[in-house]
């Protein structure tokens, strides 16, 4: 059977779900539209409650679970992308503990203090993961790792990596538990260069809000570190800055 009215209270619940983000969180799931994402997800062992799909685009084997196939009008009124994928899957939420988190030897980790914008998160994700990245920690956490605009930027990295959300106070502790070289991106007259610190060792790099960087808490917590430019300008794009500064761990690591 295909759902074809906007009156179905399937319909009506997932379109509640895409937008109404405190309903979303009362119900305890989460929505992953698209192919790539939605394989993501089952890889990585999120529980599907159930899916959408819309069949003369979706030309993939249907995945296992609660399907309900729908018509071409209400898969464009449910998907943020209109035609595209032709999958929509809703998942069970599960956070994981910073407390439980065990790093290697030699571990890498990114930490982002009130990060707002959920597609910085989602972009900052995607280069942690594609630059090797053991974890990204957001400290004083303002943005929903759930949002749909995290999981479509993370083009679904969001799975597959080590995220946690904690205080600051949480966060020094770890790093200090762990023996954490720490490197603060603040700009001042004793910030060295990045590519002059030895990031092959258990090292972890710390940023702040994309409008102001990093609070007074954070001064005096770490080894100032800029990143070198010669333009005009005295500032990146908070994901950029953080795309340069894992691949410079990579980089070092590979050499």
């Amino acid at each position: 059977m295909i759902i074809e009215s906007f009156q179905n209270e399937k319909v009506k619940y997932v379109t509640r779900l895409i937008t109404d983000n405190r309903f979303r969180k009362k119900e305890d799931v989460f929505v992953v539209e698209g192919k790539q994402e939605n394989e993501r997800a089952l890889q990585f062992g999120f529980e599907p409650q159930e899916f959408y799909i819309e069949e003369s685009i979706f030309n993939n084997d249907l995945p296992t679970g609660k399907i309900h196939l729908v018509s071409p009008k209400i898969y464009e009124k449910i998907a943020y992308r209109g035609s595209s994928e032709g999958i929509i899957g809703i998942y069970k939420t599960k956070f994981a503990s910073l407390k439980d988190f065990k790093p290697a030897e030699k571990s890498s980790v990114i930490i982002v203090e009130s990060i707002e914008k959920p597609g910085n998160l989602g972009a900052i994700l995607r280069s942690c993961e594609a630059f090797g990245i053991d974890a990204l920690i957001v400290a004083d956490t303002r943005v929903d790792f759930y949002n749909s605009n995290v999981i479509r930027s993370s083009v679904g990295c969001l799975f597959g990596m080590n995220i946690f959300s904690s205080s600051n106070n949480e966060v020094v502790e770890f790093l200090e538990d762990h023996h954490y070289n720490v490197y603060t991106t603040l700009m001042d007259e004793s910030a060295e260069p990045l590519h002059f610190r030895d990031l092959k060792e258990k090292s972890a790099i710390v940023f702040g809000t994309e409008h102001s960087g990093l609070t007074e808490f954070w001064k005096q917590k770490g080894d100032n570190t800029i990143i070198p430019m010669s333009g005009s300008i005295d500032s990146l794009n908070l994901s950029n800055a953080v795309a340069i500064c894992c691949y410079e761990i990579l980089r070092q690591n590979m050499a």
